[in-house]
């Protein structure tokens, strides 16, 4: 490769949550380091992920969701993804077609005017909305703010993605790399498991349970071709850890079985996780129980 041609930008994410922010980011990757759930404000941190190819190396900042909050926890989520914008040499701004702005997207709109760098408005889950109703998102938006262009996609289905890339590099000044060639995120390995983990409970559970459990990695022993995890699971109630647990533990357990079976994929070994759960009432208005869970960090 030539180094004296490499280039390299950051690239930040934002929207509402449940627009396919995490689903695009795994999507340009090609690789998944970001959770997915259909449930609102999955991503509570900022993630970053890594896409080196040829001579360009693009970073990735995938945001928390900008919602209304209602906890200290939701103010963080808030706060960490207006912070993570801030320093971006391009920001996708990414809202569903057949969504008309409303205060959030409004909000957002008026901190990205104030940035001073490419704005790409993208037009997610074109798969599943007709060409009229893409094409009034189009007129809904426009008017708001000089966007450097409008790309309609289907991170899901990997339709139009390569445009942003094509894109956002052409916005890309820094002479070098930020980062080996192979990596793909600078998310520690005990991280990774422990939203992996709080995945599954997200699919399997209903209602306000996933909102307020949090995983914590007490143990993470590496062997030569096995993982050892141990986790557990904080909710914020008793009645909330039984349904965690399931009925002679069915629940549990598949949490434990579909979150080895992600994790060996991603590690490329066996992986053996022992799950607990405990309640910790009322963890989201705690700063200080947030912190231990590794929230709220500067």
């Amino acid at each position: 490769m030539d180094n004296e041609n490499r280039k390299c930008g950051f690239v930040a994410i934002i929207g509402r949550p449940n627009v396919g922010k995490s689903t695009l980011l795994n999507t340009m990757l090609g690789e998944k380091i970001a959770i997915v759930s259909k449930k609102p404000q999955t991503t509570r941190t900022a993630i970053t992920g890594i896409l080196t190819k040829d001579n360009v190396q693009y970073v990735f900042i995938d945001t928390p969701g900008i919602h209304k909050t209602r906890t200290r926890l939701g103010d963080y989520m808030v706060k960490s993804a207006y912070s993570s914008i801030t320093g971006a040499d391009v920001v996708l701004f990414v809202v569903e077609a057949d969504c008309k702005p409303n205060q959030t997207e409004l909000s957002i709109i008026e901190k990205l005017k104030t940035l001073g760098v490419p704005i790409y408005l993208i037009i997610n889950k074109t798969d599943i909305k007709s060409k009229e109703k893409l094409g009034q998102t189009i007129l809904d938006y426009s008017p708001l703010m000089e966007f450097i262009d409008v790309i309609p996609i289907s991170a899901l289905k990997n339709d139009g993605v390569d445009i942003i890339l094509d894109e956002v590099k052409e916005h890309f000044a820094e002479p070098r790399f930020f980062f080996p060639e192979d990596m793909i995120t600078d998310q520690p390995e005990r991280l990774i498991a422990a939203e992996v983990i709080r995945e599954k409970i997200l699919r399997l559970t209903d209602d306000e349970i996933p909102h307020g459990t949090a995983v914590t990695i007490e143990d993470f022993t590496e062997k030569k071709d096995l993982i050892s995890i141990r986790a557990e699971i904080f909710c914020e109630k008793a009645s909330h850890k039984g349904i965690i647990i399931g009925k002679n533990g069915e629940t549990i357990k598949k949490i434990g079985t579909y979150a080895r079976e992600d994790l060996e994929a991603f590690f490329g070994c066996r992986v053996y996780i022992d799950l607990w759960v405990k309640v910790k009432k009322n963890w989201r208005d705690s700063v200080s129980a947030a912190k231990n869970f590794g929230y709220f960090e500067d």
